[in-house]
């Protein structure tokens, strides 16, 4: 590695005298979107994408020192210039292209290439070294459309109007992806944990379209959600809060939900295969349209995306080892 290297802080640009999503206090931080693996409180000053800033101080405070930048608008830093892309992952959430004399890379954070209506597009970036993600870097994940697994929650809620359906996803870009999915199927509110209604009111600040929520603490205890469908993190599950629901049918919306046995494992009575992060068509695709002839691999399955991209697409291609942890409950 050459113009960005690994520090014990995360990942380091020394022609740009920055890091990005390091994961413990720097001077300054680059940061791909919110998600707690990505965004660490600590550092003197942060740049990111406008539209993360909301979600950024709810997270990290309000007071912390940060520079807002469009998709696409380049920045001086040191001896580099900087320019933030959409990563396709959640609000805000932004691949970081780093361009020094005749050579370029690009840090991908989180990304996805399926269509989400409560997110920009991802954005092809060329370059010449590519930092990508592996979350499901393996060939059994394959996502059908968010559109298709959002209707069949939407059937699995319509099914059984006897009991509560509590969808249990994580707060912060899978809740908000399935409200904004529900806008083509229903107008029908939808009742929502705190934790997903505190950042959904930031989604809706910027523009974005999602069914009516209400949030369960609003209702008085002896309220029945009979027949309601209710989103909540997984956090939730076998909590107290979960008391206030009579026999209620459960589900969880993860790419986990893929894997055979995932979902009796966690205790849910239904998954729904549903991620914010590329598949492995995804992911191959992603490598091959960036042009890239050297490509680190991080977290998920990156032994063995690396040696597909050596052995398949005669790449220089290679693990990286960081602390960011893939699609996590934040």
């Amino acid at each position: 590695m050459t113009l960005i290297t690994v520090r014990p802080e995360g990942l380091y640009c020394e022609k740009g005298g920055f890091y990005i999503d390091p994961w413990r206090g720097v001077e300054t931080a680059l940061i791909t979107h919110a998600h707690s693996d990505h965004a660490r409180s600590g550092s003197a000053q942060y740049i990111a994408t406008a539209q993360s800033e909301g979600i950024l101080r709810r997270r990290l405070g309000e007071d912390i020192q940060l520079q807002g930048v469009a998709y696409g608008a380049p920045i001086k830093l040191g001896e580099t210039w900087v320019s933030f892309h959409s990563a396709g992952h959640v609000l805000g959430s932004a691949q970081i292209r780093v361009e020094h004399r005749d050579e370029v890379w690009v840090v991908s954070g989180d990304y996805k290439r399926g269509a989400d209506p409560s997110c920009a597009s991802f954005e092809v970036v060329p370059c010449d070294t590519f930092i990508t993600e592996a979350t499901f870097g393996l060939p059994i994940y394959r996502w059908e459309s968010g559109a298709e697994t959002t209707r069949q929650i939407y059937d699995w809620w319509q099914g059984d109007p006897e009991r509560p359906s509590i969808l249990f996803c994580y707060a912060f870009g899978k809740a908000q992806r399935v409200l904004s999915e529900l806008t083509q199927l229903t107008d029908r509110p939808v009742y929502v944990h705190g934790a997903i209604h505190v950042l959904t009111e930031i989604y809706r600040e910027q523009g974005v379209a999602m069914v009516p929520t209400i949030c369960t603490s609003e209702m008085p205890r002896t309220h029945s959600f009979t027949g309601e469908l209710v989103l909540a993190p997984p956090s939730g599950h076998r909590s107290s809060w979960m008391k206030r629901f009579k026999h209620p049918q459960t589900a969880f919306a993860s790419g986990w939900m893929a894997v055979r046995g995932a979902r009796r494992r966690r205790g849910y009575e239904r998954g729904f295969v549903l991620s914010d992060h590329a598949d492995w068509p995804g992911l191959i695709q992603t490598v091959k349209d960036t042009g890239a002839k050297t490509v680190y691999v991080t977290h998920g399955q990156s032994d063995v995306v690396s040696r597909y991209l050596q052995e398949s697409l005669n790449l220089e291609a290679m693990p990286l080892e960081t602390l960011f942890e893939g699609e996590g409950d934040i």
